[in-house]
């Protein structure tokens, strides 16, 4: 590797640095997510909700990400790519407040979309710049990062499970958990890459349809984030009204998945770098399966919460991979990334009412049924995401893409 960037573009320790405050990113970005999963179900018992109206209620931030996240490309135009990042990842980190706030169902399935709305939009932004760095750097970091992602989401869980374990009141520990990483957000998009468009480009559309490329990776993404979702959402509830656990252990479940996602993929891209995309994905589909089928025929609460852990170990590369896949299918890589973003956000859409009303018509083992069956889908589908090795340095990197999936013109990173 030289030891400079592109002509005119940043130089490779300015580089290495932006990819350590866009690992930061994904980190806060994780620990908004945990923190609010470790509170579904004080959520639950305040608000007096049944498995299928919960359900519904969590569904709604993926109906908000989906609606919002086209809108990405063209914030990130008119504001370049840091100071609309910064913005959005302050508005998420914020979001994290309302549902804690919510008075009743309507009022919640409506912080909820505030919060996905936010998180969508965020999401892209911080995926586009990771795809920059992996492009200029000439290597595998899309794991890494979304293992970073992990690992502020196992952070944000165990603060969660403390604050349960503590009683805490759920809205005092949600608003400092927000406020804290409103501050932390804002600090660390300081560093990453700025990239700018020509003044006078034309903005992105606002609702560009994807490439069908990217309709095609996103299906297996579908498959693995069902899966993550349905886990992540429902396996507090699950050890505590399927299995009889306390409150603290159904919540340090949560903190177990989180472990094991951060854990393959802080590894993922030694891993994917050795065996390949499609063969890491092909394992990883197997081993989430038996996790499948260990929380569904789970005669006590160890087994599920292994059974958990090794669905988050199967899984955890498959969305890295796609976004790498997306990143490199076509001219606009942040459009192929939207596209794929949509499709597993919908996912997230489709897994909470999906486990909600399997359960409410049958029970929640019979949910995770579902899931197992969509692990499984992984290790047929794995060959689609054969092409998300990255470049050789330097290599698509004067075409990387900005957050509105144009061309680089110009840079600041200072």
């Amino acid at each position: 590797m030289g030891s400079s960037g592109t002509a005119g573009g940043p130089h490779i320790s300015e580089v290495r640095r932006a990819r350590l405050a866009v690992a930061a990113v994904f980190a806060v970005h994780g620990a908004v997510s945990g923190s609010f999963a470790t509170r579904i179900p004080w959520l639950q018992e305040r608000l007096d909700l049944s498995a299928g109206q919960l359900g519904v209620a969590l569904a709604f931030p993926a109906i908000g990400a989906s609606v919002a996240m086209p809108l990405a490309g063209r914030i990130s135009h008119r504001f370049g790519a840091r100071a609309a990042l910064r913005g959005l990842m302050v508005l998420w980190c914020a979001s994290l407040a309302l549902p804690a706030a919510a008075s009743g169902p309507v009022t919640l399935c409506g912080a909820l979309f505030v919060y996905g709305a936010t998180s969508g939009m965020s999401d892209v932004a911080m995926n586009a710049l990771g795809v920059e760095v992996e492009q200029r750097l000439g290597r595998s970091v899309m794991s890494g990062l979304h293992g970073m992602w992990s690992a502020g989401l196992l952070a944000g869980s165990a603060a969660g499970a403390v604050a349960v374990h503590a009683e805490a009141d759920g809205l005092l520990h949600l608003g400092v958990a927000a406020a804290v990483l409103v501050a932390l957000g804002a600090v660390v998009c300081r560093w990453v890459l700025d990239v700018r468009g020509a003044p006078d480009e034309h903005p992105p559309p606002r609702f560009a349809l994807p490439p069908r490329s990217a309709l095609v990776i996103g299906a297996v993404g579908f498959c693995a984030v069902f899966a993550e979702g349905a886990s992540l959402d429902w396996s507090a509830v699950y050890l505590r009204d399927a299995l009889g656990s306390s409150p603290g252990l159904a919540a340090a479940c949560t903190t177990a998945f989180a472990c094991t996602m951060a854990a393959a993929r802080l590894a993922g891209d030694a891993v994917v770098e050795r065996f390949g995309p499609a063969r890491t994905v092909r394992a990883g589909g197997a081993l989430a399966t038996v996790g499948g089928v260990l929380v569904v025929a789970a005669p006590g609460v160890a087994v599920a919460i292994a059974g958990f852990g090794l669905i988050g170990l199967g899984v955890a590369v498959v969305v890295p991979l796609a976004f790498a896949a997306a990143g490199r299918s076509g001219p606009a890589p942040s459009q192929s990334i939207a596209g794929v973003a949509t499709i597993t956000y919908t996912s997230g859409l489709i897994a909470p009412a999906a486990m909600g009303s399997v359960a409410d018509l049958t029970s929640l083992t019979v949910s995770f049924g579902l899931v197992t069956a969509l692990a499984l889908g992984l290790v047929a589908g794995a060959g689609v995401l054969a092409g998300s090795a990255p470049s050789a340095p330097g290599r698509g990197a004067a075409a990387a893409a900005r957050p509105d999936g144009e061309p680089a013109r110009r840079e600041h990173t200072g």
